[in-house]
């Protein structure tokens, strides 16, 4: 299925380059980082959801999707376990293309998708049982997309039946950013010589950025457990939200080569030592009330689509600590979330992923007007 002539960026490599700068064991890498510099401007800031609003179905019978982006304004929606990538065309769905070698199994399948001009990114479990990002030239236009020739741009990412990560998105700097998952290994999140328990910063070919944190590593930061989430603020700001085990779930402020204490400590106890080893998050929640998972945000607000907590969360990109709850438990889990081209808000519930209880219907893409 892939193309071996395609740029390829191989965990033989990064541990290669990264092995040298650090032990590969399971100790706490300390590191110093800030937030990524502002690089691009907004346009006006859109008005939030209202509380009085009414999400309205758009799409039904979706079979566990994941991911929605918009390419040239058409929506694209991943499904984990058929691997089919649908267009959505008014109230229904078409086919764009099946992405091969996908192998669902937990939480493993067809995850995350990112779009770059012409070019459809995405993050998928395969038969080997490693994660990896293939990137598909986008044939033809609305309503007669197709999926071309895959290059390989990233893999030999652990996978296993949790854990995954997977949500892959381009910030404002141009680079893909790409979660990933400890895949049921703790001490791998501490480990530079380890794709797992990351998020990672990568040229749109595949190759490491001259500037980031640690030479020759995709790694930009480290010590997360299962980062579903990436979104980016109009100043430059990086947020991510994240599941925890038993405790807390986070909503973080990412930074350049910041080490967020995974598998040490969960939550906010991150200065244990005195001497700033961990980042910590900036809001964190039972998972009972979260287990967060995609997010976008649309002028001060981020939103936070979650599975367990079902609801999507409202959070004051100024006030990061505070937020509000829309929606709790009246369309059960929540995958994702984007802002689409007209200024609304889509949604997907995850009802059919086997944690749910699917009603008719589901799954669904919800949009609700901003305003």
């Amino acid at each position: 299925m892939r193309n071996r002539t395609g740029l390829i960026m191989s965990i033989a490599g990064a541990t290669l380059i990264v092995g040298c700068g650090s032990d590969s064991g399971s100790s706490p890498v300390t590191t110093s980082g800030t937030p990524y510099p502002p690089g691009y401007s907004s346009s006006a800031a859109p008005p939030a959801v209202q509380r009085n609003a009414v999400p309205e179905d758009l799409v039904t019978g979706l079979d566990a999707p994941w991911s929605i982006v918009f390419a040239d304004g058409t929506p694209l929606i991943s499904e984990r376990d058929s691997g089919d990538i649908l267009e959505v065309t008014g109230n229904s769905t078409r086919v764009v293309g099946a992405v091969g070698d996908v192998a669902p199994a937990g939480e493993g399948g067809l995850l995350g998708l990112g779009v770059q001009n012409r070019d459809l990114y995405v993050y998928f479990t395969a038969a080997d049982g490693d994660n990896r990002v293939v990137r598909y030239p986008l044939t033809g236009s609305a309503g007669t997309l197709g999926l071309g020739a895959p290059e390989e741009v990233i893999a030999g990412i652990p996978g296993g039946r949790t854990h995954n990560g997977g949500r892959i998105a381009f910030g404002p700097d141009g680079m893909l950013y790409i979660s990933t998952g400890d895949a049921q290994n703790r001490p791998s999140a501490q480990d530079l010589g380890s794709l797992s328990g990351k998020i990672l910063r990568i040229n749109p070919d595949g190759s490491v950025p001259a500037d980031n944190p640690f030479p020759g590593s995709p790694v930009w930061s480290l010590g997360h457990r299962n980062v579903q989430g990436l979104a980016w603020a109009a100043d430059g700001t990086m947020f991510s939200s994240e599941y925890g085990q038993d405790t807390w779930d986070e909503l973080n402020v990412i930074t350049r080569g910041g080490n967020y204490g995974w598998p040490q400590v969960e939550g906010m106890n991150g200065d244990v030592s005195g001497d700033n080893v961990f980042v910590d998050p900036v809001q964190q929640w039972s998972p009972d009330d979260a287990s967060p998972s995609g997010m976008t945000i649309a002028g001060d607000t981020i939103y936070i689509a979650n599975l367990k907590g079902e609801r999507l969360r409202a959070v004051p990109v100024s006030d990061p600590a505070g937020g509000d709850d829309l929606y709790a438990g009246e369309f059960g889990r929540l995958r994702d979330v984007a802002v689409a081209p007209d200024g609304s808000l889509w949604f997907l519930t995850n009802n059919t992923d086997g944690r749910g209880d699917p009603k008719d219907g589901d799954d669904r893409i919800k949009r609700v007007e901003l305003g």
